[in-house]
């Protein structure tokens, strides 16, 4: 990743964490639906970046919400998780070639429809993991569930709305 790429990433990064810190921790729709706005960077890493790299993005995004946020390391492992996650959930959708080893997962590069079912994967599996490791017993497996379907649709809503605007720069 050279400088500018990474430059980028680190702002928008910063920028995505300040609205999840500030904004998006406090909207809690119908008691079941929170946005994760700042997964984001980590579904649009490069699929090149090396599998440390990833992590290591993963891990202190991750890492730097939670104590932003006071959720005691469920970010952080959730998008470790979420980083591991990464290659095999595109690669269900896209076919592994030489083209597809250096895309950048977006709306403009992937379709709508590819996109779409490869957002709503990443977000699934990172709420159901946020979740799941918040709630720490599965008691409660049908609030887990109710509030993880819920907050990934939530998620995939603004994070479209967020692509659109990233793609315009």
């Amino acid at each position: 990743m050279n400088n500018k790429i990474l430059f980028s990433n680190i702002a928008v990064l910063a920028v995505l964490i300040l609205a999840q810190v500030l904004v998006f921790n406090h909207i809690m729709l119908f008691n079941v639906a929170m946005a994760f706005v700042f997964i984001y960077v980590i579904i649009r890493l490069p699929m090149n970046l090396s599998t440390s790299w990833l992590l290591t993005w993963a891990f202190f995004s991750g890492l730097i919400t939670d104590i932003f946020s006071d959720t005691a390391g469920v970010n952080a492992l959730a998008c470790t998780l979420l980083a591991m996650l990464k290659r095999p959930m595109l690669y269900a959708y896209v076919p592994k070639d030489d083209r597809t080893k250096n895309i950048e997962p977006s709306l403009s590069s992937l379709g709508f429809a590819v996109y779409g079912k490869y957002l709503f994967s990443m977000s699934a599996a990172y709420c159901l993991m946020a979740f799941t490791i918040e709630y720490f017993n599965f008691a409660d497996v049908k609030e887990i569930v109710i509030m993880s379907a819920s907050s990934a649709l939530f998620t995939i809503f603004v994070l479209l709305g967020v692509d659109s605007l990233m793609s315009r720069r």
